[in-house]
């Protein structure tokens, strides 16, 4: 295993990198995971994007993501870590699910909204660049940096806290 946490200059802005690769049966629990919630707290937040890097995962990629990072932080912090799945929002719906984000935010929730690949959604982009923030996840082995470098591109490379490596063994070990 890598290093878990890493900084790095990556087109002149900088980039932490986490990379995930140990399994669990209580994911949460795990030190990876922990170090990937604590990451992700170093810069406040009240909502959070999880956006895959690119094509190559199964659709609830995202949401499996959030929910374990949910229970991470819920375990850190002792209160409720929301999640919501953005995953099959319709461009008709952009607007309520973005109301409710708002709505959850201003009643001081924590909210990690878990969103499908830039290539096949329309509102991704959207919904990242309306949030606190993002982080890009991507999938060892299925997914490419040009799709990486795409999506990045397309929500703003200053939207990101940094991008999270998970292999494909530890994600289907969760569902």
């Amino acid at each position: 295993m890598s290093a878990p946490l890493a900084n790095r200059e990556q087109n002149g802005g900088p980039s932490t990198s986490i990379e995930l690769s140990g399994q669990h049966s209580e994911p949460w629990h795990d030190a990876e995971w922990q170090r990937l919630w604590l990451a992700v707290e170093a810069r406040p937040w009240r909502s959070l994007a999880l956006i895959p890097a690119g094509d190559g995962a199964s659709l609830d990629f995202t949401l499996v993501v959030a929910m374990t990072l949910s229970r991470t932080g819920m375990v850190h912090l002792g209160s409720p870590v929301q999640v919501a799945d953005a995953t099959q929002v319709p461009l008709s719906q952009l607007t309520g699910f973005s109301n409710e984000v708002k709505r959850c935010t201003d009643m001081g929730q924590r909210l990690l909204i878990a969103l499908p690949p830039t290539s096949g959604s329309a509102i991704t982009a959207a919904i990242a660049q309306s949030v606190d923030a993002a982080v890009l996840c991507v999938l060892a082995e299925r997914m490419s940096s040009a799709q990486a470098k795409r999506t990045v591109k397309l929500v703003g490379q200053s939207r990101f806290l940094g991008s999270a490596i998970f292999h494909p063994h530890q994600i289907a070990g969760i569902r």
